[in-house]
């Protein structure tokens, strides 16, 4: 089974349209997976009908058992993140599920428990599948989460029999984005022709590189700035990275996105531009 990011060093780059158009193109032998679970939105495109519902559980959280309570404070003295009130009650977003307070009660009135830190969705579309997430509010298991979420697309494609998992990564070069292409076939970039996604891109190609994944990237909005589009190729040229397309900017790709298709369902011309770049992924693996 082959696995493919598409990822990029900072948000916006194009990462979503790029992985909507290799839904419309690979036919029925893949199964996505939305792993900007912070922020997930592939779903906005795919409209999918959710199968599938499963409870995530990421941090712990301190319990108190009011009647072993003997009221020292001892628990609230010890906790760095004011997370525990004068009644003894704990404030769930602001527990960190460090296990302090556990550890000093005298009376041994508080447990950590397992507390649901968000949800996995495995959904069908008109793409075929689709596994997607969402973390809750102020959680910060992210990396489990995504995870989570691979092994969730992986355990999909083995029951249907697909061959393909193709992963919308999250921006960055984060925990997240670390859980999203460690492990993969190819890490395809999305950058675009400015100094600081310029930086972003070398950032993700060094995590790449340490996990021994190899690298593609595509230039979106190219002509924006073919100066920088040409400091980017120099760049993959030196580095050994093959550039496996450019996308002129074209404002019918925002257009596509509000009506919730990808371009190539939208636009024949752009459509034309995203087979190559999906062939040439496909010759790279």
């Amino acid at each position: 089974m082959k696995q493919v990011a598409i990822a990029s060093g900072k948000g916006g780059t194009g990462k979503t349209t790029l992985t909507a158009s290799f839904a419309s193109l690979a036919k029925d032998n893949t199964v996505f997976a939305d792993c900007d679970v912070d922020a997930s939105n592939l779903h906005l495109i795919f409209d999918p009908v959710v199968k599938e519902k499963e409870d995530f559980y990421g941090m712990e959280l301190a319990v108190v058992d009011k009647e072993k309570c003997i009221m020292c404070m001892e628990c609230k003295k010890a906790c760095r993140f004011d997370a525990i009130t004068e009644n003894i009650d704990i404030i769930a977003e602001r527990c960190e599920g460090c296990g302090v307070c556990e550890y000093v009660c005298p009376v041994k009135a508080i447990e950590m428990k397992p507390r649901k830190s968000g949800e996995v969705f495995v959904s069908e579309s008109r793409f075929g599948w689709l596994v997607h997430a969402r973390l809750n509010i102020g959680e910060e298991t992210s990396g489990k989460l995504v995870a989570a979420v691979r092994n969730k697309a992986k355990e999909v494609a083995e029951k249907n029999g697909k061959d393909m998992i193709i992963i919308d990564a999250p921006p960055g070069v984060g925990c997240p984005v670390i859980a999203s292409i460690s492990g993969v076939n190819l890490v395809v970039i999305v950058v675009e022709p400015t100094s600081a996604a310029i930086h972003d891109m070398k950032r993700v190609k060094e995590v790449a590189d340490h996990f021994k994944v190899p690298c593609a990237v595509c230039i979106n909005k190219y002509d924006i700035n073919e100066e920088k589009a040409k400091e980017i190729e120099e760049y993959c040229r030196e580095n050994g990275i093959e550039i496996v397309g450019k996308i002129p900017y074209d404002t019918v790709i925002t257009d596509a996105m509000v009506n919730g298709k990808s371009v190539v369902e939208y636009n024949k011309k752009v459509a034309n531009i995203m087979k190559d770049i999906w062939i040439n992924v496909k010759n790279k693996l």
